[in-house]
């Protein structure tokens, strides 16, 4: 409260500038606030508000001793001071950089050499390899990922810790402590009811009760009984509450033990504090705790499962097939984790037997660990690679390619192809997932029951992967890896046996890129990243469409074969099947909730786990013949997909070579370029499709207008693109190849050949850098005018705004940065008389040259700024005595007859 009652005091005792009714306004404004919390932010409001609606501002007020200019003696002390406070800060962030980006990747790094060297020799020379200066560079990057892989490691063992505890670990792990008391037995037995509860309702939808009845109907007979059933276990639920919450309560306990206190430990400490930001000394510690935790880390998770899995292999003599993979390490940890997980199953079995509960507790959290690990590292990085390396193999014909060629690929580059099979294999599963979620807002509820909805707001794959067994996890693996292998087959290595048995020449595609080509390729590469991609990707029509395409095709197949009210529901019992369906999910619900005390999260993902039926499932009318109905469907699915993939092998490709010979006449190019350009023109002609069908009801005149607006818009829209995505980049890509690419490139006997296309791709390239710095930048009025651009939009486009405010002075900009040094150069340089070696390397030299100078004055001119910062800093600090408001009305007004304020209002 003092410091909140001094500035109050500062700003009442300037009552020469402030009137007495507003003053006392101030005061019972101060007095409402100050029963408040935040006193001080509340005051600062009330100041900035005062200070806004009076029209003042604050002065600063000096001694009267004080002399018109500093001495020298004074500027000197201050410039020493600050020298020396910024020598200090540069000190110690030195320190803190080298501890944290030098010692300790370093020391994870010789560290990590040392345990896997495999010799004795190597512990003893340790401490000399630390202090060693050898490849310092490449072991403090190796150092980087070490460190990154321990921290990630880390992180994922806390969250899985937090999974366990608050969602509940495994019931065999909770409850598996004999005695076996009568509720504990029944929960044992819950997994097992719980998966057939599962399979049931999997095969459930597969076998409807009846032909021509709607599925999922209950009798009220079968209601009526259900509430007598529930009515008589609710004795036998509560019997064993008690005892289940008690049992629950002690492996909570035993879950929630930990012996450090980690949010006590944590209470204070900040990342400014921990990396040595705030200034002190205590981040050694922390980097001293680091090292220790990445030796820890690497010692447990790298070293002790790689040489199980070594000693293994060695046993069992697969050591050669092992090292031919080129993979030996990853292998043999992954190996190693196998045999661990093995043995913490062995283990935990027996110390269940011998009851040694906190033991088998431990080991059973380990498996988790170990299971969960192994688990994430099949569905990340093992089966995206399956996929990735199916999808090469099917295509092979498409590229004029070989197994041959793939192995000696995998020979000369081994982790960089596996890399790309892997990220091609993750581009599959992920459009494929997107298909789904489509095709799930299409289709009736309860359709694809057999695949998992990822916007289940229920769906939690690391609380499966905790409580699914093994073996079911397996099953779910090898029947996605038949599912996305089979549609591998239809949708690509048959369409291309097909286009090679009817098209002969239009297979295999140019992938093959060419140095000496007329266009470059990195041009095409940068054209293709940046304009035609983004204009593919940012637009919303694409998935509209796609949409629209399944719902037309679901409508047609279910008109045909019968099964509409399968495929989209009967429209005339949504309501009735709406209000069913809640009542089932309360009912499900009611059934589902287990109320232990203290099992929150856990209880509501056993009853995800054990839930009798699918999510969201509907009601739908079965026809006659549904078996054979539902196998044409399938048919006639699998031929449309292989027609798509048909039309999408052949019409983009087809296309984009068709328009690019125009330009390049018949040198080959990279079928990637013209099938960009060919969907790219596909879908201006789709979308202009959809445009005119849309407007086609509206009527002939309504039609005209609308093409009449659209006419002056494009028009509009070529001017800026001509002017912002030609003009521009044009000038900008030839700038920087003045300045930077030909003094580095070309020496000065030789002359600077300069190729527009490219100096124009490159300068797209670099307008698209400055614009997002601009836009991340500070507030200026580059800032201003393209956000006013890009709010405005292409349907609002104002070209005079643009053309006046943002192209004319970029325009301008660049035309004089580029003229200027060509005008001295050949026009005021030869005037001189100088020689002709001299007139060269002026020429060639004056674009860095100016570059140079107006980087030089940019730091003289930030240099005085900062000087003029410090000369008011040190006269502040040594003559200031207190602030005033100032009323710049009254000054205004006034401003030659004020008198000055009077002494006693200075503090």
């Amino acid at each position: 409260m003092g410091y909140e009652w001094f500035l109050l005091v500062q700003v009442l005792r300037l009552n020469n500038v402030i009137r007495s009714p507003r003053r006392h306004a101030w005061r019972s404004t101060y007095v409402e606030c100050a029963g408040q919390k935040e006193h001080l932010r509340n005051l600062f409001i009330i100041l900035v508000y005062v200070l806004a609606v009076l029209s003042l501002s604050i002065k600063n007020v000096y001694s009267p001793d004080m002399p018109s200019r500093l001495p020298i003696q004074d500027i000197f002390a201050g410039l020493v001071t600050s020298i020396g406070t910024a020598i200090r800060y540069w000190f110690h962030y030195t320190l803190v950089a080298f501890a944290w980006l030098g010692v300790v990747p370093l020391t994870a790094c010789r560290i990590y050499k040392c345990l896997f060297t495999g010799s004795v020799s190597s512990l003893l020379t340790l401490p000399l390899d630390m202090l060693s200066t050898e490849n310092l560079l490449a072991d403090c990057l190796q150092g980087c990922f070490v460190v990154t892989c321990t921290l990630c490691a880390f992180i994922s063992l806390v969250w899985l810790r937090e999974q366990i505890v608050h969602g509940g670990a495994p019931i065999w792990l909770e409850h598996a402590a004999p005695p076996f008391n009568a509720a504990g037995h029944h929960q044992n037995e819950a997994p097992a009811g719980g998966n057939g509860a599962e399979n049931a309702a999997a095969e459930q939808p597969a076998n409807p009760p009846a032909e021509n009845a709607v599925v999922g109907e209950i009798p009220d007979a079968q209601d009526d009984q259900a509430e007598e059933e529930e009515e008589d276990n609710e004795e036998e639920d509560d019997a064993g509450v008690e005892d289940a919450a008690d049992a629950n309560n002690g492996a909570q306990d035993d879950m929630n033990w930990n012996a450090l206190e980690w949010d006590r430990a944590a209470e204070e400490l900040t990342w400014e504090r921990m990396l040595g930001l705030d200034g002190s000394l205590v981040f050694l510690e922390h980097v001293f705790w680091v090292v220790s935790l990445n030796t820890l880390f690497i010692l447990v998770f790298a070293f002790c499962p790689y040489h199980i899995g070594h000693f293994s292999l060695v046993g069992l003599g697969f050591e050669e097939h092992v090292q031919a993979s080129h993979f030996e390490g990853l292998i043999t940890t992954i190996v190693g984790y196998i045999l661990l997980a093995i043995t913490l199953i062995i283990c935990h079995g027996l110390a269940t037997l011998v009851k040694f509960h906190r033991s088998r507790r431990l080991l059973g959290v380990c498996y988790i660990v170990v299971k969960v690990s192994l688990l994430v590292v099949v569905e990340i990085g093992v089966f995206p690679l399956i996929c990735g390396w199916w999808l090469d193999i099917c295509s092979l014909e498409m590229f004029d390619a070989t197994l041959k060629d793939r192995e000696l690929s995998f020979q000369s580059a081994p982790g960089t192809t596996m890399f790309l099979h892997w990220l091609v294999g993750m581009v599959y599963v992920f459009y494929f997932a997107s298909f789904i979620l489509l095709l799930r807002e299409v289709l009736r509820p309860g359709v694809l029951w057999f695949l998992r909805n990822l916007n289940d707001p229920d769906f939690n794959p690391v609380q499966e992967m905790i409580h699914l067994p093994i073996y079911r996890h397996l099953r779910r693996f090898i029947l996605s890896v038949i599912v996305f292998g089979s549609i591998v087959l239809l949708m690509l290595w048959l369409p291309i046996r097909i286009i090679k048995s009817l098209l002969p020449h239009f297979l295999p595609y140019n992938v093959m890129l060419y140095s000496d080509a007329p266009v470059s390729e990195l041009s095409l590469e940068l054209l293709l990243l940046q304009v035609v991609l983004p204009a593919l990707l940012e637009q919303g029509h694409t998935r509209q469409w796609l949409k629209g395409l399944v719902r037309a095709w679901t409508v047609t197949a279910g008109y045909l074969l019968d099964l509409h009210s399968y495929l989209l529901g009967d429209q005339e019992e949504n309501e009735n099947s709406a209000n069913q369906q809640v009542n089932n999910n309360q009912h499900a619900r009611n059934n589902n909730a287990i109320p232990v005390v203290g099992e929150g999260l856990h209880a509501a993902h056993q009853a995800i786990l054990q839930q009798g039926g699918p999510v969201g499932f509907q009601p739908y009318r079965r026809p006659l013949n549904f078996p054979l109905r539902i196998l044409v469907l399938i048919v006639l699915m699998c031929v449309t997909l292989l027609i798509a993939s048909l039309i999408c092998l052949t019409l983009p490709v087809f296309a984009g070579r068709w328009l690019m010979s125009f330009w390049t006449g018949t040198a080959k190019i990279h079928e990637l370029y013209t099938a960009a350009c060919g969907l790219y023109v596909c879908w201006l002609t789709i979308r202009a499709v959809t445009v005119l069908v849309a407007w086609m009801p509206q009527g002939r005149r309504v039609i005209f207008q609308k093409v009449k607006e659209w006419a002056l818009m494009i028009m509009k829209t070529l001017i800026v693109a001509v002017l912002l995505a030609g003009v521009v980049p044009l000038l900008l890509g030839l700038l920087f190849e003045l300045v930077i690419v030909a003094p580095l490139r070309v020496p000065l006997d030789q002359t600077p050949l300069f190729y527009p296309w490219q100096d124009w791709a490159l300068g797209v390239l670099h307008a698209k850098i400055i614009a997002a710095i601009t836009l991340m930048g500070p507030q200026w009025w580059l800032k201003t005018v393209i956000e006013q651009v890009y709010a405005n939009g292409i349907r609002n486009i104002d070209l005079h705004y643009i053309i006046r405010k943002l192209a004319a002075p970029v325009i301008s900009v660049l035309l004089l940065s580029l003229c200027v040094p060509y005008v001295i150069a050949s026009g005021v340089v030869p005037l001189l008389g100088v020689t002709a070696e001299m007139q060269n390397l002026v020429h060639r030299r004056i674009y860095p040259f100016l570059l140079m100078v107006v980087v030089l004055m940019g730091i003289l001119s930030f240099q005085v700024r900062q000087f003029k910062r410090l000369y008011e800093h040190i006269k502040n600090d040594k003559y200031l005595v207190g602030q005033r408001l100032v009323n710049y009305e009254r000054k205004s007004g006034k401003q030659g007859t004020s008198a000055p304020p009077p002494p006693s209002s200075q503090e």
